[in-house]
């Protein structure tokens, strides 16, 4: 059986889904983008805030499950330009340790919802 998690401490979908859905021991974790859930507004004075914004939006919707970034087993970030890989891949690796962070996907996409640089989503697992 599946459980919907939603908190106020990240942005609220904008469509039909959740910010999660705990399955098991395995949450899943709809894509993040920068958006500030405290305004609604986008963070996209850098490639680096609208990263960390991304981040922080995460690990609100992990902190609702009671879990951390060290129980994430799986990630996919989808950029707009891969250009952007190292800024966002030094942002990206604050919030994990290198020993033993998750598998991860990065791709570079078209275009993101609400034109953005960067999304990111997640897999993470109860220990």
């Amino acid at each position: 059986m599946k459980k919907i998690l939603n908190t106020v401490d990240a942005p609220s979908p904008v469509g039909p889904y959740n910010q999660s859905v705990l399955a098991g021991d395995t949450l899943y974790l709809s894509g993040q983008i920068a958006l500030d859930p405290a305004t609604g507004e986008l963070v996209q004075s850098s490639i680096e805030d609208e990263t960390h914004q991304v981040m922080k939006n995460l690990k609100a919707v992990l902190t609702n499950a009671g879990l951390t970034f060290e129980n994430v087993v799986k990630c996919s970030v989808f950029v707009k330009n891969m250009q952007n890989y190292s800024r966002i891949n030094s942002v990206y690796a604050q919030y994990f340790n290198e020993d033993t962070a998750p598998t991860r996907a990065l791709v570079e996409v078209s275009a993101l919802p609400k034109y953005v640089n960067v999304e990111i989503s997640a897999i993470a697992v109860k220990s």
